[in-house]
């Protein structure tokens, strides 16, 4: 198991022994690259886990809120590009993104056992079955 994995299960082993429900994983390089094994992680455990980035949520994981990552593909193309014709990288003015989704996974809910309110449906861009 590689050090990350044993810090992802030792996170897990204080979540049980806490008998905590839920966790929000923060938007983070690693833990999007490692993404898989927090979705698995957590549904060992039977907790329910929110993330950033609605891929995670098309991958397995329960729910996602945040910005819509095409759109912030295309901001940074947009500033790569104004760099590349010569724009100094201190005159770019500072973008966020508009567009957020909320992507929420049936199939995972219905293994956790859990029923999401039909408020939360209503809302979601997108329903995994």
């Amino acid at each position: 198991m590689s050090a990350f994995g044993a810090v992802v299960e030792s996170v897990f082993e204080a979540i049980t022994a806490e008998h905590a429900d839920a966790l929000l994983v923060p938007a983070s390089p690693r833990f999007h690259q490692e993404h898989q094994r927090i979705i698995e992680a957590a549904a060992g455990r039977r907790v329910a886990a929110m993330y950033e980035w609605g891929e995670i949520a098309r991958a397995g994981g329960l729910i996602s809120y945040g910005p819509v990552l095409a759109e912030l593909d295309r901001l940074v193309a947009i500033c790569v590009h104004c760099i590349l014709k010569g724009a100094s990288p201190s005159n770019l003015p500072i973008e966020q993104p508009k567009q957020f989704e909320l992507v929420i996974n049936l199939k995972t809910a219905k293994t956790l056992g859990l029923t999401i309110p039909p408020s939360m449906l209503l809302r979601a861009d997108e329903l995994i079955e």
